[in-house]
């Protein structure tokens, strides 16, 4: 493969809540790190496009943050998970369910 498969559009607020629902508070480095990691390498999120998602998720209030002290003793911005960001992560979810079925139903042989 040439390319590097993109992660598919408007699954990305998905991506990073959900990381943040099973990791905790976590650097926006550590976000992208994990998500790479547990999609076996196939999803590689680009800085400019996962720091302002964080930053729209800010000012949604789904997620917060705080300046803490990274693993390398760098100053570092540390996302947490909110209420509204758990009522967000599942209906995402559930939206990408529904959409994923009905691509499933196109697809599959006569």
């Amino acid at each position: 493969m040439g390319t590097r498969p993109e992660i598919p559009p408007g699954t990305l607020y998905m991506l990073i809540l959900k990381t943040l629902a099973r990791v905790g508070p976590m650097h926006g480095y550590g976000i992208a790190q994990h998500i790479h990691r547990i999609s076996g390498e196939v999803l590689e999120v680009e800085e400019g496009s996962l720091y302002p998602a964080l930053q729209r998720m800010l000012i949604k209030g789904w997620v917060a943050a705080e300046w803490k002290q990274s693993e390398n003793n760098r100053r570092a911005r540390f996302y947490n998970l909110t209420s509204a960001g758990r009522k967000q992560l599942a209906r995402e979810i559930q939206e990408f369910e529904l959409v994923m079925a009905a691509v499933v139903r196109v697809i599959q042989p006569a």
